[in-house]
């Protein structure tokens, strides 16, 4: 199940402390990320201050992958941030861990420099044009969350991917406030 991208103006808004309490609502107690500048702000600065949530940082982005795992395998339930370009860069270690041991490795991705108002597979920007296509060929659920209301698929697609045990991925259109 992929939710479709779309495009709102630029009046609307997407509440990091809201996306907080949707990922804390599915029972996710780890957060691992590399710095993020697209949601450092918004969801990244709550997780480092949120008694809920233990934060493990880490140097590159395919080092989420085995972390995650291994809290997995210990009944712990994670939640990767990352932005995209650190999505393409761990690609190798996605199929691996997340596709072929069907593992609920459950991803956030920041899709920084996004233009407003713009889906991402209408960007100018390569790098955000195939994030999409590469999640459907690699048969990773997948959600656009660019608006409060979007917030609402967040809870039930990470149930689904510890029920289902596959990876699930949010991308995150804007830098939520």
């Amino acid at each position: 199940m992929n939710s479709p991208a779309h495009a709102p103006g630029t009046g609307e808004t997407l509440s990091g402390a809201k996306i907080i309490d949707a990922v804390k609502a599915a029972g996710i107690s780890h957060v691992l990320s590399v710095p993020d500048l697209h949601t450092a702000k918004g969801i990244l600065s709550r997780v480092t201050t949120d008694k809920d949530l233990t934060l493990i940082r880490v140097c590159k982005e395919d080092e989420t992958l085995g972390i995650a795992a291994g809290l997995t395998y210990g009944d712990k339930k994670s939640l990767i941030l990352i932005q995209y370009t650190g999505f393409l860069y761990a690609i190798n270690a996605i199929r691996g861990v997340a596709c072929e041991q069907k593992l609920p490795m459950c991803m956030m991705i920041g899709l920084l420099s996004k233009e407003v108002g713009v889906a991402p597979q209408d960007s100018s920007k390569f790098g955000l044009r195939i994030v999409e296509p590469i999640l459907d060929t690699m048969g990773i659920e997948r959600h656009y969350i660019d608006l409060d209301a979007d917030i609402a698929k967040i809870t039930p697609a990470l149930n689904r991917a510890w029920e289902r045990s596959q990876p699930v991925a949010f991308l995150i259109g804007r830098r939520p406030s």
